[in-house]
């Protein structure tokens, strides 16, 4: 397919049905991803030369990629209706305002530093479904939790999540870990105060950010020392889990200098009682079985011995886009996120049961809700996913890709990577996948036009990091555990803008780095 304007716009057409079905008519998530796949599938058949083999082929990819999300969606939302069942959310939210009176530093915990910790650990939407709840019992709307927990996490992504995305960059340019990482620590580590400061704003008001904004800065410049010290030295795997825990250690240590108990606004003086120790014990639980089979070598190979995958054959369109023969990345039933959670659920629930937390018919009660909640997020990760795989399979990604590249001067050019990211990022709901989808294609780009190739590779991995939280797909995910599916509209109309301010920071700061003489540096 050649490129001009009119095929150009064309391959934006199911992304566009997509955006004015959600931000315009404030459409569900289910019914907007059916719409985009729908004209995914047109545009394909009719413009694109997708063959029913080449269609055939992306739904199963889709249907593969969607597994491995929604295996996590419906192990998160077991979790949070048993928590809540047990009366979990509620004895957080009401401890919450002991260890700081101040509104803006409960937001900032849970919203900003406990959201990005479980990022680090697992990530795949699981941080949404787990903290917008708590904000919801701390008696926020479930939209701006959605947003706040969205935002808060974005700058964790990259290198949370056993560094998948980065591990996937590293992967397609065959360039090291020790050539990638340095730069895309320093971009996304300058992403780690506006993330905290946005959620100070919406959490508090400006004035909440006024007198937060010396914590945030130092605990800011912690997690982004420690992001870069662990990241350029090779522990990459663990950059953001630790620095997020840095970060919460040192905020929690700040509260408890003298000059800040004394002030009401920051005061620090309950312990938490042996109830809500039990009650939290899932997150305790969750936290440490994660980390024991991330950390653990014996035990995560063992677990993921068992594993399944995908062979797909080579796919042509008739127009002679080629998507080689590939491997599924392959399913470890065992050692998978949703296993992990599904385990916490069951050790949860004989906890609960012990301390009799959980009234009869409570199981009826949490199935009831979990199938309720998961079954229009389900249908629509399904659809979305499959429109990512449509456009991919029939060469729309990359004509998008190779226009918004090839109509960019040289100088500004680093300031685009980052939004190349972001595309990437809002298709498929992954900055693992964004990385597959445009790592080679920036790295090309890069060398043809003599930029500093790892810095344009930082900016997009950033940008895919920054834009996933906005995809639609993972926005159906937050949204399921806050009562807001069939709303997701409503949660992306405040997102978009908001999750771009540290987008263009990013930007901004990539285009200086170049024009100063990134290349060299």
């Amino acid at each position: 397919m050649p490129l001009n304007l009119f095929t150009w716009l064309l391959s934006l057409l199911p992304l566009l049905v997509v955006m004015a079905l959600m931000l315009g008519l404030r459409a569900s998530g289910k019914r907007a991803s059916a719409a985009g796949w729908v004209s995914a599938v047109l545009v394909s058949s009719l413009a694109f030369g997708g063959s029913w083999k080449v269609l055939a082929y992306a739904q199963v990819k889709a249907l593969w990629m969607s597994l491995d999300v929604l295996y996590i969606v419906w192990g998160a939302l077991l979790l949070y209706n048993l928590v809540h069942e047990a009366g979990a959310i509620q004895a957080i939210s009401a401890w919450l305002p002991s260890v700081s009176g101040d509104k803006a530093v409960q937001v900032l915990l849970v919203s900003w530093l406990m959201v990005s910790f479980l990022q680090g650990m697992g990530g795949f939407g699981v941080p949404m479904a787990v903290c917008a709840p708590i904000l919801v019992g701390m008696g926020y709307c479930p939209v701006l939790a959605v947003v706040m927990t969205a935002i808060g996490h974005a700058w964790a992504v990259n290198f949370g999540s056993m560094a998948t995305a980065f591990q996937a960059l590293m992967a397609v340019t065959g360039l090291s870990g020790a050539v990638l990482a340095p730069k895309a620590a320093i971009l996304l580590g300058l992403a780690i105060l506006p993330s905290g400061m946005i959620v100070a704003v919406l959490g508090s008001g400006w004035r909440g950010l006024r007198h937060t904004f010396p914590l945030l800065c130092l605990v800011s410049l912690v997690m982004g020392t420690v992001q870069y010290t662990l990241a350029v030295n090779g522990l990459w795997n663990l950059a953001a889990t630790t620095a997020s825990l840095a970060g919460l250690l040192v905020m929690l240590l700040f509260l408890r200098i003298s000059h800040f108990r004394q002030n009401p606004a920051f005061s620090a003086q309950s312990a938490p009682s042996s109830d809500l120790l039990v009650l939290v014990s899932p997150y305790l639980i969750l936290m440490l079985v994660g980390f024991a089979v991330v950390l653990i070598p014996p035990l995560n190979a063992f677990l993921s011995r068992t594993a399944f995958s995908l062979t797909l054959p080579e796919l042509s369109t008739k127009l002679g886009w080629i998507t080689a023969a590939e491997q599924t990345r392959p399913l470890h039933p065992f050692s998978h996120p949703g296993s992990i959670l599904l385990f916490t659920v069951l050790v949860s629930w004989l906890i609960y049961t012990r301390k009799g937390f959980l009234s009869e018919g409570a199981g009826r009660r949490i199935a009831r809700n979990v199938v309720k909640s998961a079954g229009d997020a389900s249908l629509g990760v399904i659809a979305m996913v499959g429109v990512a795989a449509v456009m991919t399979t029939s060469g729309m990604t990359n004509l998008l890709a190779r226009g918004l590249s090839q109509s960019i001067s040289k100088t500004l050019y680093p300031a685009m990577a980052p939004f190349i990211g972001v595309l990437g990022a809002f298709l498929t709901g992954s900055n693992n996948n964004s990385n597959v989808l445009f790592g080679v294609l920036q790295m090309e780009t890069a060398s043809l036009l003599g930029l500093d190739v790892p810095l344009i590779l930082a900016a997009q991995t950033a940008g895919g990091s920054l834009g996933s939280v906005m995809s639609p797909a993972k926005v159906i995910v937050g949204c399921s555990t806050v009562g807001l599916s069939q709303k997701e509209g409503l949660v992306m109309r405040r997102l978009v803008l908001l999750d771009l301010i540290p987008v263009v920071i990013v930007a901004a700061a990539a285009l200086i780095w170049s024009l100063l003489g990134g290349a060299g540096g």
